[in-house]
């Protein structure tokens, strides 16, 4: 009798989610390391998501266009993935395996075009916009970190159930604040190789016109989001808190050290000690740090 885990779509079901997880591994040690503390439940459908999110990103942020393709064929490249993404969602099969990952995820924790759309809009808008208002700030991290978030707690919710159900409004609002305060440290960070080498400019800082703001009134901002977040962590499923406790902390140490740097141009990290020491903080429960305590 043949083991129908090792062949059909079981085995290509699982070929699918082992890729994802060598792509989170070569790219995002940081997030490996967090992934590790998810439950088994839902571990595999972030790395899914995530691998994805890495994927479309590589194609607008200098794989492609270091592989020879002008910003019209990144584009038709985007496209192209978005069009086979939602159809995989809809029929549950691709023949891309990381395409597929996400979609036999998408499928069973209800996550459907209302948040793909958004995130490869956002996606497709660093071809072609390289400064950002305060709107189209707003509604590039939308799409490109809160929708991911949501997916992300579609997971928390749905992985392992039968039908897949909406979270809470406050869960909801602490993802997207969440997320939203990943993407504006890495904005904060990363921002003399984003203006400099990419010629794209997030956040406005610093500059003379009406809407500029400052250093100190983004980290203001991420710290609010991050505290926000924090608090609505311990409501999450207990295989998910550890996780999203040590990225949070993770980003709340980044948000620290960015307003000690005073805005010096080497990108802020944070030392593999110290990453290891707030995994471990999470791993026993304690409670989210407080931002800019």
């Amino acid at each position: 009798m043949t083991d129908d885990t090792t062949t059909g779509i079981a085995l290509y079901d699982r070929t699918a989610r082992d890729a994802a997880a060598v792509v989170i591994s070569a790219y995002s040690t940081s997030f490996g390391l967090a992934a590790r503390l998810l439950g088994g439940r839902v571990r595999p459908h972030v790395r899914n998501i995530y691998a994805l999110v890495r994927v479309a990103d590589e194609i607008v942020d200098g794989s492609a266009s270091q592989a020879g393709l002008p910003a019209s064929a990144q584009r038709r490249v985007l496209d192209a993935l978005e069009t086979e993404t939602l159809a995989a969602v809809d029929e549950g099969f691709s023949a891309n395996l990381i395409v597929h990952a996400f979609a036999r995820t998408a499928r069973e924790c209800g996550i459907g075009a209302d948040l793909v759309r958004p995130f490869f809009a956002s996606m497709r808008t660093d071809l072609d916009v390289t400064e950002h208002d305060a709107l189209s700030h707003d509604s590039y991290v939308y799409g490109s970190a809160e929708v991911v978030g949501l997916m992300c707690l579609q997971v928390f919710v749905n992985a392992g159930g039968t039908q897949p159900r909406p979270a809470d409004p406050d869960l909801v609002d602490g993802a997207r604040r969440l997320g939203a305060a990943f993407q504006d440290v890495n904005f904060l960070r990363d921002l003399p190789h984003d203006v400099g080498s990419l010629g794209r400019d997030y956040l406005g800082v610093g500059d003379a016109g009406a809407g500029a703001v400052s250093r100190l009134e983004v980290l203001d901002r991420i710290d609010a989001d991050l505290d926000a977040a924090g608090a609505i962590i311990p409501r999450l499923p207990a295989d998910c808190r550890r996780a999203v406790t040590a990225a949070h902390d993770l980003f709340t140490a980044l948000s620290r050290r960015l307003r000690r740097s005073g805005g010096t141009s080497a990108r802020v990290r944070v030392p593999n000690g110290v990453k290891l020491g707030l995994a471990a903080r999470a791993t026993v429960g304690a409670a989210p740090l407080r931002a800019g305590s």
